[in-house]
């Protein structure tokens, strides 16, 4: 069975993920899956399809916690093409269920994240590194912008997320600056002729201050504490949702 999100209400969202569930593991886990289609070129972390190039489609599939799977890749490739996903896309993973996820918009900017923080610190650490990650990543942000951004400009719009990202951590009250193992993707539309080409994607920038500010506002909404230091997160009110079998 897979559960459809309406799209946004507003003619401003770019993003219109749907919610998928599947049975693994022993356990039911969920995936969003957005499919625009040729037209978009993306620069992310991702374990699969990371990288700047042309993409049609971005899977965010949650996984067991006890997640021990060495080609992520390929299940993430496997899964996508479960239902349906065509060409070249993106693939992240996470242990936190991405049913409860944020879904903003700002200026024509769209972003959809999904967070969890039980295991987060600071970038700097004096912890020695591993060469393998271990473990799926717990904040995923996926930012889609309705213009084209050079390849420079594309790496800027990752800087500029990451920024908001830290700086919605700091104010939802978590001293860190993410988790060991967070992804990111930026999608922005492929040149073409007659078809500006933006240069520019830092947090000053026209398209960049849209980015932060809609990241942070999707950071802020699903990682918060509350008084007693407790996790919680925004959750989508399931009367919302259109289910299918």
């Amino acid at each position: 069975m897979s559960c459809v999100i309406p799209p946004p209400s507003t003619a401003e969202g770019l993003l219109t993920p749907r919610l998928l569930t599947r049975f693994e593991d022993g356990e039911h886990l969920h995936a969003l899956i957005w499919s625009p289609g040729p037209g978009w070129r993306m620069a992310s972390s991702a374990v699969l399809g990371g990288g700047i190039g042309e993409r049609a489609w971005v899977l965010n599939a949650q996984v067991s916690h006890g997640y021990r799977r060495t080609d992520p890749d390929r299940h993430l490739a496997s899964l996508a093409a479960q239902v349906g996903a065509q060409g070249l896309g993106v693939g992240v993973m996470t242990a936190a269920d991405v049913s409860h996820h944020a879904l903003t918009h700002d200026g024509g900017v769209s972003t959809l994240v999904t967070a969890g923080v039980t295991v987060r610190g600071w970038a700097a650490s004096p912890a020695l590194g591993t060469a393998v990650t271990t473990t799926p990543g717990t904040i995923n942000i996926v930012a889609a912008l309705p213009v084209a951004l050079s390849d420079g400009a594309l790496v800027n719009a990752v800087a500029t997320a990451t920024e908001a990202k830290v700086q919605a951590l700091l104010d939802a009250g978590l001293d860190c600056s993410g988790t060991p193992t967070d992804a990111v993707c930026i999608a922005a539309r492929s040149p073409g002729r007659g078809v500006d080409l933006h240069a520019f994607a830092g947090p000053r920038s026209l398209w960049g201050s849209r980015l932060a500010r809609a990241v942070h506002r999707g950071v802020l909404e699903t990682t918060r504490v509350d008084g007693h230091g407790d996790e919680y997160r925004a959750v989508i009110d399931p009367s919302t949702a259109v289910c299918s079998s």
